[in-house]
């Protein structure tokens, strides 16, 4: 069963776990489990996806109920008028906020994927983070005796695809985990020190306009227990809100 978070007449926002496809894509035809199939099964009444969170995020995953409310949400993440919070483990100790400031050529949509592969010109692309805690361990990963991280609030600005992994790329703070966009040494060792086989990347929060009457909205979720499990083993358990932390009741 996916978690809901919210339900209504129009909307509908669960917890995407890491490792869960949105929809089939011809990138991974052996997967035969997808978030749209599991959730209009579960609820029974059909689902349209308004966004996107790529396989290895986890967090805020919304749809509409209906062709208007679809068309009408979809909208709003076109136009830039949805506010995303992302939570993220990156290499390197970032500054302490900043604004990534980098335009990103376009990337083929999944079922663009046929055929031959065309790119833009590249598209203005901002994301705004700040940093909640940094680490030094005593792993030698490169060519260091130590390795840093840092944990880091992200807001992207534009929704660019793949912008938060290509963004923290472009600055030298790939997300642990991605294993596109990061560092294969730093990904394993995670793995085999702490545990974690996951990217460290996931949606904790939006904030829109109701399609119906215009009300605001916000919706929110915790973190995995891997995801949560990673911070602990890092000493950040105290860096983010209580309200993103798992509860026992979540890891029944």
């Amino acid at each position: 069963m996916l978690p809901i978070l919210y339900q209504d007449d129009r909307l509908i926002a669960i917890h995407k776990p890491s490792g869960l496809l949105v929809h089939r894509t011809v990138l991974d035809r052996h997967e035969t489990r997808f978030a749209v199939q599991l959730l209009r099964d579960q609820i029974g009444r059909r689902v349209y996806p308004v966004h996107r969170l790529d396989k290895g995020t986890s967090g805020v995953l919304l749809f509409a109920l209906d062709k208007d409310a679809g068309r009408e949400m979809s909208w709003q993440f076109e136009r830039q008028q949805v506010d995303k919070t992302y939570l993220a483990v990156v290499r390197g100790h970032t500054d302490d906020a900043g604004l990534i400031d980098h335009p990103l050529t376009r990337r083929p949509d999944d079922l663009e994927w046929i055929g031959e592969q065309v790119e833009t010109a590249a598209q203005p692309a901002q994301t705004e983070y700040r940093t909640l805690a940094r680490t030094e361990l005593p792993i030698a990963v490169d060519r260091y005796p130590t390795s840093r991280y840092s944990l880091v609030e992200l807001h992207p600005l534009t929704g660019r695809r793949h912008q938060l992994r290509r963004h923290l790329k472009h600055i030298a703070h790939p997300i642990i985990g991605d294993s596109t966009y990061g560092k294969g040494r730093h990904n394993r060792m995670f793995g085999e020190h702490l545990g974690c086989r996951r990217m460290l990347l996931a949606c904790m929060r939006m904030r829109l306009i109701h399609p119906l009457g215009g009300e605001p909205l916000t919706l929110a979720t915790r973190l995995d227990e891997d995801f949560a499990h990673a911070l602990r083993q890092l000493g950040w358990q105290d860096a983010v809100p209580a309200a993103w932390l798992p509860t026992p009741r979540d890891a029944d």
